[in-house]
């Protein structure tokens, strides 16, 4: 029986990767997770795994070889939040940590499919696999960008062989803005979606940025991206051992916040039984609302992002992404209790 550990099992990605697993028939599953924040059981409840293990003790027994034959490693456990000022928390997490994981699958001869970050490229406006366009605005983008550059040195320019000359996939995701279930407990660093979800459920309205950077009034785009898309790239790439790198994970189609707006507000006026409406009849009727751009993330935002895909098309990979129309209304409706 093929053996997977997850990282960060019981986050946002992390468990929605697990049930991707389950979905496969596949349980034989190590979730690895700190459940200081313990809502985050809710992630797992209805999940099949073989056994949970405190991210304190699991790194040290990996490498050990206590858990005996892994086959593939997928590291999502990192801190992810933006905001976080502590660059000595924000690298022991993200980097250290990272690093021995990676030395600890070659010895082990597990493959490691890890979770980077579209934050590597922060304020740059091209958003390519290339040293030339990684340009992070925070330190959490920096430690993302930091084990990438250190997987370039380890493993090479085809990505594919160590230092230690044992050929092990080592795959990296640059993940642009990820949405859909499973991420209640994320607070602040919730997608938009969530948060607009909530905001009209209670507000009866949904909330925007004002103009920035250049954009107007909820215009800044995004790469928004459903995560059923995200754990169906992973898994392709599972299932393609031969493949090594760092990848954009993103729909390579940049949209407007608008677009998400209005996608909750139709989707939540439909189960009221109301007709559809435009962004421009949103706003009339108040709808949606434009707040002022906060100070603090000014020279620290992202107002345009867009993955190129590239490099994860010359794999091979030829899934289709959900657009934000399609992946927002079935995640509103999940919000809502739908089916």
């Amino acid at each position: 029986m093929t053996r997977i550990v997850v990282t960060g099992a019981a986050g946002f990605i992390g468990s929605n990767i697990i049930a991707g697993l389950n979905a496969r028939g596949m349980d034989d599953i190590i979730a690895v997770d700190d459940l200081k924040q313990g809502d985050k059981f809710r992630n797992l409840a209805d999940l099949k795994i073989a056994d949970y293990v405190d991210a304190d003790t699991f790194y040290d027994e990996f490498a050990s070889g206590h858990y005996g034959q892994i086959e593939a490693v997928f590291h999502e456990g990192a801190c992810s939040d933006t905001m976080e000022l502590d660059g000595k928390y924000m690298m022991a997490n993200n980097y250290t940590l990272s690093w021995h994981l990676f030395q600890a699958c070659q010895k082990r001869g597990a493959r490691l499919l890890y979770a980077s970050s579209a934050a590597t490229y922060g304020g740059s406006d091209t958003f390519r696999e290339d040293p030339a366009f990684e340009l992070p605005l925070n330190v959490y983008g920096y430690s993302k960008l930091l084990f990438d550059q250190r997987m370039r040195r380890e493993c090479g320019t085809d990505f594919h062989r160590t230092k230690a000359g044992k050929t092990m996939q080592v795959v990296g995701f640059r993940y642009f803005n990820v949405y859909g279930p499973r991420e209640q407990h994320k607070g602040r660093m919730a997608s938009v979606a969530f948060h607009q979800f909530h905001q009209y459920t209670t507000e009866g309205r949904v909330k925007l940025f004002g103009e920035y950077g250049g954009y107007p009034a909820g215009g800044q785009m995004r790469d928004f991206v459903f995560i059923d898309d995200v754990v169906a790239v992973n898994l392709w790439f599972f299932d393609h051992p031969g493949q090594s790198g760092i990848y954009n994970l993103g729909t390579g189609r940049a949209q407007p916040f608008n677009d998400v707006a209005i996608a909750v507000v139709n989707t939540l006026r439909e189960k009221e039984g109301k007709s559809a409406l435009s962004l421009q009849e949103a706003t009339t009727q108040g709808l949606i609302e434009y707040i002022a751009f906060p100070d603090a993330l000014r020279g620290k935002y992202q107002a345009y992002t867009q993955a190129d895909l590239t490099a994860l098309r010359a794999t091979g990979c030829d899934h289709v992404f959900a657009d934000v129309q399609s992946g927002v209304q079935s995640y509103v409706r999940n919000l809502a209790g739908q089916k």
